[in-house]
């Protein structure tokens, strides 16, 4: 099928649209829907009653916007009403929902004038925490968006206008960099004069441009102060008429810094290009055909062209969705009254910044690993990048309440991470160790320094403050590396090919002779990344160390188990995931490294899980997990189990619930355990599950990830006698960096 085949049949299918609302309370009993509906719902009426301002307490307001539109001026369609609009909207309200968390009603209007949409959507501020104007056609769209914002004390954004402004000002001021240009400087031209364009030629005077040094160009050519006297442009137009003599784009085109198309496809050609002045900015923003293709404007000209567009298979794409979700959510947490022009700015300056920094690998790879690295390439961020919404959205807040349009104070620094959490449970308890790990940063050692992803990782933890990164490598590879990846920092690295190792190979030596290791040996050994690693933390050289990413599990395990090895207290070691659902975090434990634990082994790492659970905050239950309840089969495999289970139970050092054995649904549900083992020692459902062998380990945490959709970290190594963790090989940076906050926490412990 063709693409309109496909969309028909993506938004017929069962339920019809894209939208649905769903409960966020229970209702599964009388009680439940006496508090929902009658007789509780009274007691919260009553309260906004007396309070308005209440309403943000006890109801959506604080979370809902309405996308409302006359459908009027809809993109690439035009004026098709508001009933055909309505698949537009309800788009627009997943992307709401998708990048920022907001909940949305789309309103479409059956209005034919500007008087009547200003009343019905004031008449409906009760309802909203702001209103997303969209595809109204101008000169409407101006008029209405003005009287809503001077009578409504929420919110108002028309994003047609003010979207794009944002979006491409964020580009603009990187691609000035990058062109070692002045905004103020720049000669700017547009290419159109509609509402958007308005927009965006006020915003770049909000960041800096020259209003005298913007030409814009409608259908009739350039905006001439003696046009605008001959009554050739409207009221809006006119704010842009130049004092110039008159001419067509391409007349205006000569010797600009500058080229804004917000018009029609194909109306600029190479030669225009070769007119612009050095190192030309172009952003040809006309969709779905921009004013001249991409390949076209860099091939015009030798110098550097940075060029910007509105498509999504071309280097920067200018989206929309950049900006919306996120302005949004900074405003209502704010509990904004406007979106001002200081919290705009203050949008396309976090998005720019963004831009800057290391891309996650998880975005590099949804744009088909497509390098993305700050340059001509790469001068805004992508939409799927997930940062998005804790850099724009508390910058925004910010500016709001810098500037007098908050009604209420927010901690940033406590808002961004309630912004993580909105993310995913998993970043709300990788805040909770990384917040940890920076109170006392400590030297990590990261065996395999040389490999891309762990110099981006030691660059994020030295930029988080997170620990002090030692990378192993060859020091002419990590410097080359770091200069191809923009990166600017001073890692400290120990190169196995220049330092003086005779120390480390002594203690190697020392520690492995009775096992069959010469010196010779251990002369060659200690050049290797996990052994010279290990040796620095077992002498106390370094606090921590992260191996595992180029090696396989097993023999990235073997260096640290042969000269770390196991605690004081511990015969055992075991590799930990933390599964975070939605409203449940999990803890599974032994996933790498056990074959066939016997009940000591089980009862061993069962202490040490439960210690783990308790750096991320979380009170351990544990549940040791088997094919039985409680005796319903009796065998070698279920009773060491039972026996190990038994053997916590009476070990003061293990004060925590415990029991065992149970089957998995026995362990995680609720009910089974209070309705048929009410006798058992856990009062509620565990998150620590304990598998029976490594191989049910293994299935069962994979199958909860992939199945049960839960976010995996880890895997995170217990029972060794200094913080070793080995990663899994093709982890993400954020893997490691999420891991190192665990070992610089496990090494605070130590200290």
């Amino acid at each position: 099928m063709g693409l309109d085949e496909d969309a028909l049949e993506y938004h017929r299918e069962e339920p019809p649209g894209k939208i649905e609302i769903s409960t966020t309370k229970p209702t599964n009993t009388q009680r439940d829907l006496s508090l929902a509906y009658s007789p509780g719902v009274a007691a919260p009426c009553r309260e906004i009653r007396d309070d308005p301002a209440e309403a943000y307490s006890y109801t959506t307001k604080g979370n809902m916007v309405g996308v409302v539109s006359d459908g009027s001026a809809v993109l690439g369609l035009g004026d098709i009403g508001p009933e055909a609009s309505k698949p537009v909207m309800e788009g627009k309200g997943v992307l709401f929902k998708r990048f920022a968390d907001i909940d949305v009603f789309d309103i479409e209007l059956d209005h034919d004038s500007a008087e009547e949409m200003v009343h019905t959507i004031s008449a409906m501020e009760p309802t909203f925490g702001g209103i997303n104007l969209e595809d109204i056609k101008a000169p409407e769209c101006f008029e209405v968006e003005e009287r809503l914002r001077e009578e409504m004390d929420i919110p108002v954004f028309h994003d047609d206008q003010h979207g794009t402004a944002i979006i491409s000002g964020a580009a603009l001021l990187n691609a000035v960099d990058i062109s070692e240009k002045d905004i103020a400087d720049l000669d700017i031209v547009f290419s159109g004069a509609g509402a958007s364009a308005l927009a965006t030629a006020r915003f770049y005077v909000s960041l800096g441009a020259t209003r005298e040094n913007i030409t814009m160009c409608d259908s009739g050519g350039i905006i001439t102060e003696e046009r605008a006297e001959r009554g050739d442009v409207n009221e809006f137009k006119r704010e842009f008429a130049r004092d110039v003599p008159e001419g067509d784009l391409r007349d205006a085109m000569d010797g600009a810094d500058v080229f804004v198309g917000l018009s029609i496809g194909g109306l600029v050609d190479e030669d225009m290009v070769r007119s612009m002045a050095d190192n030309p900015i172009i952003f040809a923003m006309a969709n779905p055909d921009p004013e001249i293709d991409y390949e076209d404007a860099k091939q015009a000209r030798d110098d550097t062209v940075i060029v910007a567009t509105g498509r999504s298979d071309y280097p920067n794409q200018v989206n929309n969705v950049l900006g919306f979700p996120f302005i949004f959510r900074g405003a209502l947490d704010a509990r904004a009254t406007e979106i001002n022009e200081e919290m705009k700015v203050a949008a396309a300056e976090a998005l720019a910044t963004l831009a800057r920094e290391d891309v996650p690998d998880a975005v590099v790879k949804a744009y088909g690993d497509q390098p993305l690295q700050f340059g001509s390439e790469y001068i805004i961020p992508k939409p799927l990048d997930p940062r998005v919404l804790f850099e724009v959205a508390p910058a925004v807040a910010k500016a709001a309440i810098d500037s007098g349009a908050a009604r209420r104070e927010l901690d940033l620094e406590e808002y961004t991470e309630q912004l993580e959490a909105r993310l995913g449970k998993s970043r709300e308890m990788m805040r909770v160790v990384l917040n940890k790990a920076k109170s006392d940063p400590k030297r990590l050692v990261l065996a395999e320094g040389d490999d891309e992803k762990m110099i981006r990782a030691a660059y994020q933890l030295v930029d988080q403050g997170i620990a002090h990164p030692i990378l192993i490598g060859d020091r002419e590879v990590i410097w080359a590396e770091m200069e191809r990846l923009g990166l600017s920092f001073e890692p400290e690295i120990v190169d196995p090919d220049e330092a003086s190792l005779d120390p480390y190979a002594d203690r190697l030596y020392e520690l492995r002779q009775r096992k069959g290791l010469t010196r010779r040996e251990a002369d060659d050994l200690i050049r290797d990344g996990n052994y010279l690693g290990s040796v620095m933390v077992e002498m106390g050289d370094a606090d921590a160390m992260l191996t595992g990413l180029m090696h396989h599990y097993p023999s990235a395990l073997r260096p640290p188990l042969q000269v770390v090895g196991t605690a004081e207290d511990a015969d055992y070691a075991a590799g930990v995931y933390m599964l975070t659902f939605k409203n449940r975090v999990i803890f599974c434990v032994d996933a790498t490294v056990n074959q066939d634990p016997d009940e000591d082994v089980l009862a061993e790492i069962t202490k040490h899980t439960a210690e783990l659970a308790r750096e991320f905050n979380v009170e351990p239950r544990a549940a040791l997990l088997s094919y039985s309840d409680f005796g319903s089969v009796d065998n070698v495999g279920t009773r060491k189990v039972r026996k190990a289970a038994e053997r916590l139970r009476s070990d003061p050092r293990a004060d925590f619930p415990v029991d065992g054995e149970m089957q998995a649904d026995t362990a995680v549900v609720e009910e089974i355990m209070n309705d048929t083992y009410s006798f058992s020692e856990l009062d509620a459902p565990a998150n620590v599950l304990v598998f029976p062998n490594l191989e049910a380990g293994n299935i069962g945490y994979k199958l909860l990830q992939r199945l049960g959709g839960a976010e995996a970290i880890g895997p995170m190594l217990v029972g060794m006698d200094k913080p070793v963790h080995v990663l899994q090989r093709g982890d993400e940076v954020k893997d490691i960096v999420n891991l190192a906050g665990v070992a610089v926490v496990d090494a605070q412990d130590e200290s």
